[in-house]
Order: structure tokens, then C-alpha cells, then sequence
């Protein structure tokens, strides 16, 4: 255990699996958490008897499934902690590694994971809901109360009415914003996707079918949603002496800044957008470049969360790219830049790499996994393991993850700067 003086953290091995439609793959969640937890230990080749603790994400789930996805990897008795924070579970996770190591610990485990249905849902239905208040305040200000489908349940209706309200409200706010701005993200998702091995979607779809094809509540169609998965993530967090003792400087991506921000008085105020998490994303964010001494125009590479396309074109402004309504002037001067690799990956700003890995919209979205698959396609990007996705010279990447309920954190990475670490072992 190294001293609770030494503030820093970084990430060591990370680890993911492919990322499944839901029922279409013979598996359940204590094997999604083996094959993930496993790669992560594999990845910086270390044995599962130097983790402490383990800190387990999931949302679909009785209690202690952590337990139970970790006993595959072993039994060592150590404490393992299970969370769940909607949406943002994964990065809620990762926040509790990092601060486990902080107090002290010297490596830790977070590992996330999720066997779903083809939609959201809601087990416990004779108790409150926890985002009640949410999903009234959201007809209280004037979202139809009706379900936007017949063929969808009231959770999941809940959730694409809000954003489908949001990216009116910002359509209404700024007259040059269409429909066909969110269409240009998702396929730039869907493009980036396509390089992706361990994503759900991994097909080019046209401009055109995005637009057309199966409008869920306007302007959200099917195309610009993230598909619910299965599938499991993990992150191996660390101490700088730990990383020192087992020359690990070379697979070390360090956790710079880490905000977690929950719902403010201005989430229940007038504005869809708040309620969906913007002032909240963009909180986080500015806590994170507070921390840090790192402004967004020095940020690289962000995986952000693109539960719905408009939701991306949001945090283009909430995370500080850009002033507040000029994020469409990202998408419609974006530049494909082909990389070092080979593939070709879609430039914003001439500046900004958004969702290499395809974002939810292509990787799928399960729940208790998606804020740690974000951070493991960050960690391949700053050590250049990213293959086609690659985006070449990356120095300083930037994680968004919200759930509704609420909590945004928003994750700075950086690579790692002393590669001269001498062994102590």
C-alpha cells in the first residue's frame, strides 16, 4: 500500500470485449466480466493477486453480481464494491478505483458489465422510480405525455422523448440548426464504427437512411440512437509507485482530472437541455480543466456520450470546444484525415478527434460497461494502439459519461510524461 501523499493515478491495462445486440449471444454477465477483467490484467501483465479491490458497475442486476463476475478471475478475499449510477455506472466506477488509490490502495480494479433487453426498463415497480421527478418535470414543461410509440415501454420512450425535447429546444434557440446536423454525426459514429472490432455496429449506413428510416420522436430517428448491448469493460488503476515498481511507465495513461457532477436546482428548471445534462456535463468539465491546468484546446481525443447524436452536438459546447451555439460549425467544416495506419478518422476544428471508437451510437450501450469502454479506447489512443482508429500524435484525451438521475463525470487523460521510470523491484 503506498502512501495516501502521492496524488497521482494512472490507468495500466484496460480491457473490453466486443460489444453484443442483446439475446444474441449465449453468455451472461459473469462472462463478460472474466473475459474483461481478464484482458485488463493480461494487458499490463499483471496477476490478479496485486488488485485490492475491485469496484463493479452494473445496472441490470441483483445485489453482488460483482461478486460474482470477479470470482471468475479469482478468490482472493479482497473488498469489491458494486455501484450503480444509471448510465454513467462505468465512470462512477472508475471515479471510486482512482479514489481507492488515492486514500492508499496501490492497484485496483474497475469492472463493468451488463446482460440487457432490447430496450430500458424498470424492475422494482412498486417503488418509486428514481427518475420520477425527472420524467414529470419533463411533462411539466411541456413534453407530451404520451408514449412516443406503441411499441415501447415507458422507460424507454421517457428517455428518447427528453433528448428528442432537448434537440428541439436547441433547434428553437438557434435557427441555423437542422436535422440534417445530427444526421452528419451520426454517420460520422457509424463511419468511425466501421474500424472498430469490438463495436455492435460495424456498417457503414448513408446519410439518407439515418434521416429516413424509422423516426422514434422528431428529429430522433433509430440511426442517430445508441443501441442497448451486452457486453463487459474493465481498467486497471494504479499508484505512481506501483507503476514505478512493476515498470509499467510504458503502458501508464494518467487520470489528470476526474468530476462527477449530479443534478442542480437548474435541472428542474426551464430547459430540456439542463435536464438532459448540460450544465451539468458542463460543470464537470469545467472543474476538470480547473484541476488540471489543461484547456480544451489542448485536448486531443474525446469519447463523449452520444446516447442520441444531438446529445454530441450538445457537449461540443457544454465540455468548452466551442462557444454555446456554434457547434454545428464543427460538423459542417469536419475533415477526414487519413492516419498513419491507414484508416481515416473524421477531424473537428481542425482541432478535436470526437468518438473514434463510433461512440455509443456504433459500439452499443451496455450500461454497467460503456463509461469504462470509453476509457479503454482513450488509453489505446494514447499509447497509439488504436489501429485504423488511431489519431495520430494524441497527448491529452477527454471521457464524457452521463445517466440520467442523475450524474455527469467527465474523465482528462493525458500520456504519460516520465518514461524513464527506474524498476525498484
Amino acid at each position: 500500500m503506498t502512501s495516501s501523499g502521492n496524488t497521482k493515478t494512472y490507468v495500466v491495462g484496460v480491457g473490453m470485449t466486443k460489444f453484443e445486440r442483446p439475446l444474441t449471444k449465449k453468455w451472461d454477465y459473469p462472462d463478460m466480466g472474466r473475459i474483461a477483467g481478464k484482458d485488463a490484467l493480461k494487458d499490463c501483465g499483471l496477476s490478479y493477486d496485486l488488485v485490492e479491490s475491485v469496484v463493479a458497475s452494473y445496472c441490470y442486476g441483483e445485489p453482488t453480481c460483482g461478486q460474482r463476475a470477479v470470482y471468475e478471475i479469482g478468490l482472493t478475499g479482497i473488498p469489491v464494491f458494486n455501484i450503480n449510477n444509471n448510465c454513467s455506472s462505468g465512470s462512477s466506477a472508475l471515479m471510486l478505483a482512482r479514489q481507492l488509490v488515492k486514500a492508499g490502495q496501490d492497484c485496483v480494479m474497475a469492472l463493468g458489465f451488463e446482460k440487457m433487453e432490447r430496450g430500458l426498463s424498470e424492475r422494482y415497480t412498486d417503488k418509486t422510480s428514481p427518475v420520477k421527478r425527472h420524467m414529470d418535470h419533463m411533462v411539466n414543461i411541456g413534453a407530451d405525455p404520451e408514449l412516443i410509440r406503441k411499441d415501447l415501454n415507458a422507460m424507454t420512450s421517457d428517455v428518447v422523448k427528453l433528448f428528442a425535447y432537448a434537440a428541439r429546444e436547441y433547434m428553437k434557440k438557434y435557427s441555423q440548426v437542422s436535422m440534417d446536423d445530427f444526421v452528419k454525426i451520426a454517420y460520422k459514429n457509424r463511419r468511425h464504427g466501421a474500424n472498430n472490432p469490438r463495436a455492435t455496429l460495424q456498417r457503414v449506413v448513408s446519410m439518407e437512411s439515418i434521416a429516413s428510416k424509422n423516426v422514434l420522436c422528431h428529429p430522433i430517428t433509430l440511426g442517430m440512437s445508441a443501441p442497448t448491448g451486452d457486453g463487459g469493460a474493465a481498467a486497471i488503476v494504479c499508484s505512481e509507485d506501483f507503476v514505478r515498481r512493476h515498470n509499467l511507465h510504458n503502458k501508464a495513461v494518467e487520470i489528470v482530472a476526474q468530476h462527477m457532477v449530479t443534478d442542480m436546482p437548474s435541472s428542474f428548471g426551464t430547459s430540456f437541455m439542463d435536464l438532459s445534462g448540460y450544465s451539468m456535463a458542463e460543470k464537470a468539465a469545467q472543474k476538470c480543466y480547473h484541476e488540471s491546468g489543461i484547456g480544451p484546446k489542448q485536448v486531443d481525443v474525446l469519447e463523449v456520450h452520444d446516447c442520441f447524436s444531438c446529445n454530441e452536438l450538445f457537449m461540443y459546447e457544454a465540455l468548452q470546444l466551442v462557444p454555446k451555439g456554434h457547434g454545428t460549425n464543427l460538423v459542417n467544416n469536419a475533415k477526414w484525415i487519413k492516419n498513419k495506419n491507414g484508416g481515416m478518422v473524421c477531424k473537428l476544428g481542425d482541432r478535436w478527434v470526437v468518438n473514434p471508437s463510433g461512440g455509443l451510437e456504433s459500439k452499443g450501450h451496455p450500461i454497467g460497461a460503456t463509461g469504462l469502454g470509453q476509457c479503454a479506447e482513450l488509453v489505446w489512443q494514447l499509447r497509439g494502439e488504436a489501429d485504423q482508429r488511431q489519431v495520430d500524435g494524441a497527448q491529452v484525451a477527454l471521457q464524457h459519461n452521463f445517466g440520467i438521475g442523475g450524474a455527469a463525470v467527465v474523465t482528462m487523460y493525458r500520456k504519460n510524461q516520465d518514461k524513464t521510470y527506474p524498476s525498484k523491484l
